[in-house]
C-alpha cells in the first residue's frame, strides 16, 4: 500500500511494551472512539458521536435507526431475531447496551459508507442466503470491537457464510477484542483473486487482542492488502493466517493452540512474523517486507496472551 506522509513519520514510533495492557473494566463509554491500529487514522474513526442517541428493541426500528448519514448512537437492547442484512450507514454506533444484546439471523453490512462503529454485540446463526455476520464493503474507518460472532459446524460449509468479511478495498478497519468461534468460515479480506485492480493499495487492517476457536478456514485469509496481526490467540484451529495475492501481513506475539498451519502463504502473499507461539507448528509463510505500522500500539507479550484474550474478548461490556 502506499503510505501517507503522516502515516511514514509515524512508523517509526511503534511502542513496545513486554507486558500486557492492564485488565478492562466492564463499564465503558459510548462516546469512545477507535483507540488503536487502523481505525485510528484517516481523521480516526467517532461513529455516532456527538449525535442523538436511540434504543432499539426490533429489527424494523434498527433498520429505520441505522439508515442514513446523520450521526446516531444506536444501542441494541435484548434479542432481536429475523433473517435480514440491517444496511449501515455512516457516522453511525451500533452498540449492545450489555452483554445480552444479540442478533440471531440478522447480519450488519456497511457498503460504501464510512465512520462506523460496531461494539458489543453477538451475531448468531446469519443464513448465507441472508449475508456474512458483519460484512465490510469499500468501507472506510470501520471499528468492530467486543462483538462475538458464531454459527455452528453441524451443516454444510455453504449453510453459512463469513463472519466478518472485508472486501472491496475496505480501509481503516480495526477488528478488536472480538470472539470468533464454531463456524467454518472466519474472516475473510479481499473477495477473489480476481479483484486485484480494485483491492491493490486498499485492505488496510489490524486484528488485535482477538480470540479465534474452533473455526475451519480464514482466521483470517487476507488477500492484497496490508494487515496487522497481533496479540490474538488461536484455538482449534484448521487453517490459521493465510496470506494471499501480494498480501503484506506484520504478525506478532500471537499463539496458537492446536493449530496445524498457523501462517502460511498461496499465490505469493507475505508475512513478516516476531515473537509468536506457534504451538510446536511452523511459519509457512514467504518472508515478507512490512515491518512497520503507521500507528503506535502497544505489544503485549506472547506469554500472556492466551489468558488476557480469553478473559476480555467477546460482548462483555456494559455500555451508556
Amino acid at each position: 500500500m502506499k503510505f501517507s506522509v503522516f502515516g511514514l513519520a509515524l512508523a517509526g514510533l511503534v511502542q513496545l511494551t513486554m507486558s500486557m495492557p492492564s485488565m478492562e473494566l466492564s463499564k465503558r463509554q459510548s462516546t469512545e472512539a477507535a483507540n488503536a491500529g487502523y481505525a485510528t487514522l484517516n481523521g480516526g474513526t467517532t461513529g455516532g458521536i456527538g449525535g442523538t442517541s436511540v434504543t432499539v428493541t426490533t429489527l424494523a426500528a434498527l433498520v429505520s435507526e441505522a439508515a442514513g448519514d446523520t450521526a446516531k448512537i444506536i444501542y441494541i437492547s435484548g434479542t432481536i431475531t429475523g433473517s435480514a442484512v440491517v444496511t449501515v450507514g455512516s457516522n453511525k454506533s451500533i452498540l449492545g447496551k450489555s452483554s445480552a444484546a444479540s442478533l440471531v439471523g440478522i447480519g450488519l453490512r456497511v457498503n460504501g459508507e464510512s465512520n462506523v462503529i460496531i461494539r458489543n454485540l453477538k451475531i448468531s446463526k446469519v443464513l448465507a442466503d441472508v449475508g456474512d455476520a458483519i460484512g465490510l464493503q469499500a468501507a472506510k474507518n470501520v471499528w468492530v470491537d467486543h462483538v462475538d460472532l458464531s454459527s455452528d459446524m453441524d451443516h454444510d460449509k455453504d449453510y453459512y457464510d463469513g463472519l466478518l468479511d472485508i472486501t472491496h478495498a475496505c480501509d481503516w478497519i480495526t477488528v478488536s477484542y472480538s470472539y470468533l468461534h464454531d463456524h467454518w468460515k472466519g474472516s475473510l479480506v479481499g473477495h477473489s483473486d480476481s479483484n486485484g485492480d480494485e483491492d491493490s493499495g486498499h485492505l488496510t487492517v489490524t486484528y488485535k487482542h482477538n480470540y479465534w476457536k474452533n473455526l475451519n478456514s480464514r482466521t483470517p485469509s487476507f488477500r492484497f492488502g496490508t494487515g496487522h496481526i497481533f496479540n490474538n490467540y488461536f484455538e482449534a484451529v484448521n487453517d490459521g493466517i493465510n496470506t494471499r495475492q501480494g498480501a503484506q501481513v506484520l504478525v506478532q506475539n500471537n499463539v496458537f493452540s492446536d493449530v496445524d498451519s498457523p501462517l502460511y502463504s498461496t499465490d505469493a502473499g507475505y508475512a513478516v512474523a516476531t515473537g509468536n507461539d506457534f504451538g510446536g507448528a511452523t511459519n509457512e509463510a514467504l518472508a515478507g517486507s512490512v515491518t512497520t505500522m503507521p500507528y503506535t500500539y502497544n505489544l503485549g507479550a506472547a506469554s500472556s496472551t492466551k489468558a488476557y484474550v480469553i478473559a476480555n474478548a467477546g460482548n462483555i461490556l456494559t455500555l451508556g
